[in-house]
């Protein structure tokens, strides 16, 4: 590539911590009671295209990708409550300087230390930046035999002292940030988000997606990169691109009909992507059933198994679970054991649940 995409968008965004950048804004209806807590600096100097907070739940471990000044993780923090963690992640210094500037009086003002923001790449969770640059303050590479002793270490780091750990992370979200990642290094960022996530976790990513494939000319002008448009996703691709890793219910939850920008006749807009990582289950042989509710005549899963409208089919226990979660949005009536016992009590029975019975009787 003919530009390095890391310096521009570095540079950017650090102009970004200083004074704020209109050019890198959509608007964005997020919500004010959330807002109300959060210093003016930080909603001041926020940059995205949507709002993934609004996918966060009570006890969550949430984890942002390039949480900039921390507008998103405070917001989160307020919704995952006293039980739950937020975790946001950045390669700039400035970003996180602003973010960590109000962290103490976050706390008091949440009555918790829940939020801590960390340095690394959002493409490579397992390196913890800043333990990089204490090992280098220590270590300086000036010749072929400190160049190598220093891939062993981020190689021993990375297995021993991970970042962020394998299954530990209940919801990954970003606001327009996946866009800025360089070509490159984008099929490795999903694969680490999955690595990270907990069987059955979830995403909630909002980004710029373009209706035609960005030309390379676009792709080296460092402004347009940093300004979250040359390097967006395709409308299909950044669908595709999470199913190939392994993720299950890929779908637009929310997508900006008009569009943010138009670029040399591209269309360039926000969109919210979520999905869902498979539970593995060691009992894959216990069989449930479920019935998809429609309104299709059928559809199919990721895994190719085909569900048509209002019949009962039978699905092992790994599936049943991924049918029935909240990825599904509510898509499949569950048949398995205990929610037939439930539903002995209530026939309104909730896709996933099982309710408890009111009269404390029949069950």
């Amino acid at each position: 590539m003919a530009m390095n995409v890391e310096s521009s968008v570095r540079e950017r965004y650090s102009q970004g911590a200083s004074e704020r950048q209109e050019s890198l804004c959509c608007p964005v209806d997020y919500d004010s009671g959330l807002l109300a807590m959060l210093p003016d600096e930080i909603i001041e100097k926020d940059y995205g295209c949507g709002d993934p907070s609004r996918y966060v739940q009570k006890g969550d471990v949430v984890l942002d990708l390039g949480s900039g000044g921390g507008k998103i993780c405070y917001m989160a923090a307020q919704l995952v409550g006293k039980g739950g963690q937020v975790i946001g992640v950045d390669m700039n210094d400035d970003m996180l300087a602003l973010a960590r500037k109000h962290q103490q009086e976050m706390a008091a003002r949440l009555c918790d230390d829940r939020v801590r923001f960390v340095k690394g790449y959002i493409q490579d969770l397992a390196l913890d930046l800043g333990a990089l640059e204490e090992y280098l303050a220590a270590n300086p590479v000036t010749g072929h035999k400190d160049f190598t002793a220093l891939r062993e270490w981020e190689t021993r780091q990375r297995k021993e002292r991970p970042l962020i750990e394998d299954n530990s992370v209940d919801l990954v979200i970003s606001n327009c940030v996946l866009n800025l990642v360089a070509d490159e290094d984008k099929q490795q960022l999903v694969s680490e988000i999955f690595r990270i996530l907990k069987p059955g976790g979830r995403i909630a990513i909002s980004d710029i997606i373009s209706d035609q494939p960005v030309p390379q000319s676009m792709k080296n002008n460092p402004d347009l990169w940093s300004g979250c448009i040359s390097g967006a996703f395709g409308e299909s691709e950044f669908l595709q691109i999470f199913a190939d890793a392994g993720f299950h219910a890929s779908c637009y939850d929310k997508w900006d009909v008009r569009p943010w920008q138009v670029v040399e006749g591209i269309e360039f807009r926000s969109a919210t992507l979520t999905a869902a990582k498979p539970v593995c289950l060691s009992d894959q042989c216990s069989e449930s059933y479920v019935i998809y509710r429609g309104p299709f005549a059928e559809v199919t899963d990721d895994a190719g198994n085909c569900y048509q409208r209002g019949q009962r089919v039978p699905v092992n226990r790994q599936i049943h679970e991924l049918l029935t979660c909240h990825a599904y949005k509510g898509g499949f009536i569950s048949l398995s054991a205990e929610a037939e016992q439930a539903d002995c009590c209530d026939s309104t029975l909730q896709v996933g649940e099982t309710q408890q019975s009111q009269g404390g009787g029949c069950c």
